[in-house]
């Protein structure tokens, strides 16, 4: 049955923008994700059953990782909606290919050409953490009230691909999820109107995994809120202000995991390895032009004057047999513990194991049985 709707009309209340609306039909979800903040969302939206009708997912196709394609990766919004008999497609493998995906039925309009397609109220587009850029085509199947994105930050601040990782690497003591407006790239990422926002506390020494899940948990709801006020027709949304010095929130890559002991104190060197060791552990360079991987680091709160003298300058380690860690010297005299690193080709090992292989030419001072130097990454081979 369609939906019946008497009246409808935005009508502009200060900022906000409201739909009115007398009866609604639940929704039919087109939902697009790929990863476990997706999940999270997907979860809550399953368990409210009164906002929608049908889902149907679209996420990433499955990838071969590992030494010569030896594992099979799956998306987990994929496993959780194949758990969940709900309909499921993966897009293309290839990203310049994604902007000819074809929406499923009933999202695509089968007897009329899009210029003149009006979507259904009924329809709509729901986006978490899915890590494309919905191309027009897609987005011009819905209604800009229909299309929304559940973003892990409180926008403007953090609007980018990784506002989790990002909020911790600056040390953010609060942040949140907002359910805006998806609009087209060139009005700006993550720039829509907001439908909603909820703030959420960072706990002391939080890491992304954790507060992945709480930000996922807390923005379904936030997004299951928004679409019983849509139902109800008293949903609005405010435009976001436009702060260009709000931070960003930009891609995580190799370089965001290298050590600078020169510039990095302890402090922020461990608030990266929070963020972002689940994809990439913090890495540092040998004089011999060998990464260094530290796992598990620390801020050795008041290192003891014998260590102070042992390490001359930042970037320079020692094993400490106290802390059962190779200690490092970071900026503004701040000290690193690291229990496990793992030298390039070769197995993951206590600092113990490894200070014992230290050849003489990995020392400040060749020759000696000083600390060892760690170098910029950025440092020519000699």
């Amino acid at each position: 049955m369609p939906a019946l709707y008497i009246s409808r009309a935005r009508v502009p209340v200060g900022r906000q923008m409201r739909t009115y609306a007398s009866k609604a039909e639940p929704f039919k979800v087109l939902f697009f994700g790929r990863d476990e903040f997706s999940c999270g969302v997907l979860n809550q939206l399953l368990d409210a059953k009164d906002v929608w009708k049908d889902i149907h997912v679209v996420t990433q196709p499955d990838t071969r990782t590992g030494r010569r394609g030896s594992k099979l990766s799956i998306s987990p919004l994929k496993i959780l909606a194949e758990e969940s008999e709900l309909f499921v497609y993966t897009i293309p493998h290839e990203r310049s290919e994604f902007k000819l995906f074809q929406a499923p039925p009933p999202f695509t309009p089968s007897d009329s050409p899009l210029t003149s397609y009006k979507p259904p109220l009924e329809h709509l587009l729901v986006t978490a953490s899915f890590g494309r850029i919905l191309p027009n085509s897609l987005l011009n199947l819905f209604l800009p009230e229909r299309r929304v994105n559940v973003h892990p930050s409180l926008l403007p601040a953090y609007r980018g691909a990784a506002p989790i990782q990002h909020t911790i690497i600056d040390g953010k003591r609060q942040t949140g999820v907002c359910v805006i407006e998806m609009t087209e790239r060139k009005k700006g990422i993550d720039s829509g109107a907001i439908w909603g926002s909820q703030r959420v506390d960072i706990p002391e020494g939080a890491i992304f995994p954790t507060l992945r899940d709480t930000l996922a948990v807390t923005g379904g709801k936030l997004l299951v809120s928004t679409l019983r006020d849509m139902l109800a027709g008293k949903d609005t949304r405010v435009p976001q202000d436009a702060d260009r010095n709000a931070p960003r929130a930009p891609l995580i890559t190799m370089l965001d995991s290298v050590a600078d002991f020169r510039i990095m104190t302890a402090e922020q060197i461990v608030r990266r390895h929070r963020a972002i060791h689940h994809q990439k552990p913090m890495t540092t360079l040998l004089k011999t032009q060998r990464t260094l991987q530290l796992h598990d680091p620390a801020v050795l709160a008041d290192a003891p004057a014998s260590i102070k003298q042992c390490l001359p300058v930042e970037g320079t380690a020692t094993y400490y047999p106290p802390s059962k860690g190779l200690v490092i010297r970071c900026a503004e005299d701040t000290y690193l513990n690291v229990p496990m690193v793992r030298q390039q080709d070769r197995h993951l090992l206590k600092a113990k194991e490894w200070w014992n292989g230290v050849k003489p030419e990995m020392r400040l001072v060749e020759g000696s049985d000083g600390p060892v130097q760690f170098l910029p990454l950025d440092t020519p081979a000699r």
